[in-house]
């Protein structure tokens, strides 16, 4: 996928972050206090935007990088979509996918860390992946 493909999941990655942080705090806020799970939303909300955040700026740099956007998506949707769901029904057997969500985080920011360089062939003929 192009650099301007991830700005667009970026962007609706950042939107449904905040969309999902302000209907937590206001609609599912008795809901999700009566099922003691407020902090678990808000855990979801905070990694969604960081990595809505994160994509965003690697798409607009020299280190763009398909994998690490979609280790970063498929790290949010795992991730904060298993602490979503987790929050609204107590469905203990979604938070087992929730680590494994992290982990493709983690690759995401392994790549960016080992495996972006300004230096590489795709950067100095300036074609992004």
């Amino acid at each position: 996928m192009n650099a301007a493909r991830w700005v667009k999941v970026a962007g609706v990655l950042g939107f449904l972050g905040v969309a999902l942080g302000a209907f937590g705090a206001h609609r599912l806020k008795e809901s999700l206090l009566a099922l003691n799970s407020l902090a678990i939303w808000e855990t979801a909300v905070e990694y969604h935007l960081i990595h809505a955040v994160a994509l965003l700026a690697v798409a607009l740099s020299k280190w763009a990088s398909s994998w690490i956007g979609a280790c970063w998506l498929v790290g949010v949707v795992l991730f904060s979509g298993s602490l979503y769901v987790y929050a609204l029904t107590s469905l203990k057997w979604l938070v087992f996918l929730t680590p494994l969500g992290g982990l493709f985080f983690l690759v995401g920011w392994g790549i960016l860390v080992f495996g972006a360089s300004p230096f590489s062939r795709n950067a100095s003929t300036g074609n992004r992946e």
